[in-house]
């Protein structure tokens, strides 16, 4: 254990020197500087510029790797998303008298990771933390349609279709006709697809790249979310996605 130990140490020690380094760092310098044999040295490297965690240029000098970057980057606008769009939520549930949400897409489910109630001191069946299926979320349907078609087929072949009210998709055909459908209004409603009784109206949020990155929505009772109200209700959470999506980078 203790040796398991000591390589990881080892190899954070490595990602850190070449983090701190001003220029490509050959492995005699990585084992100078390092203070480590250059057979552990070699090992680690190897393991690491396999998984882009390190690269190595023409001259076989080390640097951060790309996949080191993006994992990083990830976390952060992970924060940036939620400082971001936490304010505009807040702005929305007002404005709406609904129940605002962030989600982010995890394999065939949404996760809900900001979430501002009506009444705070009401629980309703969502929380933050919560999972629900992609198929049958506005904010996962708005996230799906902007996938390319073999990140779709990936995810449709992990998916089982589950019938949860006589309003949920229940089948790939039905959902990818639908999906074009919210790809090009650019929104799209979870008309009481997940539970009897409730409406939910999303918009994707893109990141500076163009990059679906989350969705938001507002949802609440269809005797709030009315039929007269859905199209107010729906520029509304559209104008909020765009202004999330503008502070994160987003130009279109």
């Amino acid at each position: 254990m203790e040796d398991n130990v000591r390589v990881i140490n080892r190899a954070f020690d490595l990602l850190e020197l070449l983090a701190h380094s001003t220029h490509p760092m050959s492995l005699t310098e990585i084992v100078a500087e390092g203070n480590i044999s250059k057979t552990t040295a070699y090992r680690l490297l190897h393991t690491m510029h396999e998984r882009h965690y390190v690269e190595k240029d023409r001259n076989n000098c080390y640097t951060i790797g790309i996949q080191l970057i993006e994992t990083v980057s990830s976390h952060i606008n992970g924060l940036e998303l939620q400082t971001e769009s936490k304010p505009i939520l807040a702005t929305l549930r007002e404005d709406l008298n609904l129940t605002a949400h962030l989600g982010i897409l995890d394999g065939t489910d949404v996760i809900y990771v900001e979430k501002l109630d009506l009444y705070p001191t009401t629980r309703l069946y969502t929380q933050i933390g919560y999972r629900s299926p992609a198929y049958c979320s506005s904010m996962g349907k708005c996230m799906l349609s902007c996938l390319s078609g073999d990140e779709l087929d990936e995810i449709l072949y992990h998916l089982k279709f589950e019938q949860f009210t006589p309003n949920t998709i229940s089948s790939a055909r039905e959902l990818k006709q639908h999906l074009k459908k919210v790809r090009i209004q650019g929104y799209a409603i979870d008309n009481q697809e997940y539970m009897t009784g409730h409406r939910c109206i999303g918009a994707p949020i893109f990141d500076y790249r163009g990059d679906v990155i989350a969705s938001i929505s507002a949802s609440g009772p269809i005797s709030q979310v009315t039929d007269e109200k859905v199209p107010f209700v729906v520029n509304e959470v559209k104008r909020a996605a765009a202004e999330i999506s503008k502070r994160m980078g987003y130009t279109n």
